[in-house]
């Protein structure tokens, strides 16, 4: 059997399913090519992908062999899963396996907001030994908000608690006795603006969907607190870029940190980059050695089991 490749992916992946006997084609840069995939993707009992690759109709409809999809993280705003399912494709992805990288991404946004050492030190090169200037806050009994409270806002809870923060929560889905209750003693909040106004920092940890859509936009950035920031590592789309950019410049909110953008890479033209009161990254908070190793070997010992008609337990 073939399975094909089309984005970055660890070699301890790849050479998981090579030892299991696949012939494994690999282009990190196919995503890119896509008439090429289009036309090759047919020749292929599996694809495993990011974020980057458009597993839509028309690439299901050409891949005629295609039993299993396998997705190097856990968003499936690239995958139509719904189609999928109609041609009996099943599609598997990296469950919990970056978990841990991510809430560690988030502890390190709020400390840089509190205490940016990369400034002082760009300050004292330059010449200066400003004190009361890098004077920074401690994240001890600041509240920490969570906008979805799954696998990963759990991870989160655990580390600001003992950094000494109250963490609050937000989460329609979620019962008093789900596991981020009972074991981190998260506050539950009755509604998003309970938990935006009562925020110092604001986390998303919720999928793109036509509900979460611009979730925050402009009214939810006003309900902030003037001091608060607000932290994206989920997907591009759950903030209004056009009301952030408003915020940020107008102050009305402290500033934000955003791992990813509705339209990635980003542009030159994006109303973003000229924005102060933010940093971004090039959607690498799910990106550590660790987290891509057992992102790359989990996903390859799923499809491993689909095409072995094993069952699964990383099926969407």
């Amino acid at each position: 059997m073939r399975i094909l490749i089309t984005e970055i992916m660890w070699n301890e992946g790849i050479e998981e399913l090579v030892r299991e006997g696949y012939e494994v084609d690999y282009d990190e840069n196919l995503w890119g090519q896509r008439e090429k995939l289009l036309q090759v993707v047919k020749l292929y009992d599996a694809i495993i992908v990011r974020n980057q690759t458009k597993v839509d109709r028309d690439l299901l409809e050409a891949g005629t062999n295609l039993k299993v999809i396998g997705r190097l993280g856990v968003g499936m705003d690239n995958i139509d899963t719904v189609e999928a399912k109609k041609r009996e494709i099943k599609v598997v992805y990296a469950r919990h396996a970056n978990a841990t990288s991510v809430a560690e991404y988030v502890m390190a946004v709020m400390l840089s907001a509190y205490r940016p050492l990369n400034l002082a030190d760009y300050d004292i090169r330059k010449g200066n030994w400003d004190r009361k200037k890098f004077t920074g806050e401690e994240l001890a009994n600041k509240t920490l908000g969570l906008i979805g409270l799954g696998e990963i806002s759990h991870r989160v809870a655990k580390r600001a608690n003992a950094f000494g923060m109250k963490v609050i929560g937000y989460d329609p889905f979620i019962t008093e006795y789900d596991h981020i209750i009972t074991e981190t003693g998260v506050q539950v909040k009755a509604s998003l603006e309970e938990l935006l106004s009562a925020s110092d920092f604001i986390s998303l940890h919720v999928p793109l969907t036509p509900v979460t859509k611009y979730l925050i936009s402009e009214s939810e950035l006003k309900t902030m607190k003037s001091s608060a920031y607000i932290i994206n590592t989920a997907r591009g789309g759950i903030i209004d870029e056009s009301a952030l950019s408003t915020a940020l410049n107008n102050h009305i909110i402290a500033g934000a940190f955003l791992d990813v953008l509705e339209v990635e890479p980003i542009t030159h033209s994006n109303k973003l980059m000229s924005c102060e009161r933010l940093i971004m990254t090039p959607h690498i908070a799910g990106l550590t050695n660790e987290s891509q190793i057992r992102t790359s070997l989990l996903v390859a010992k799923e499809v491993d089991k689909i095409l072995k008609g094993l069952p699964s337990l990383c099926i969407v």
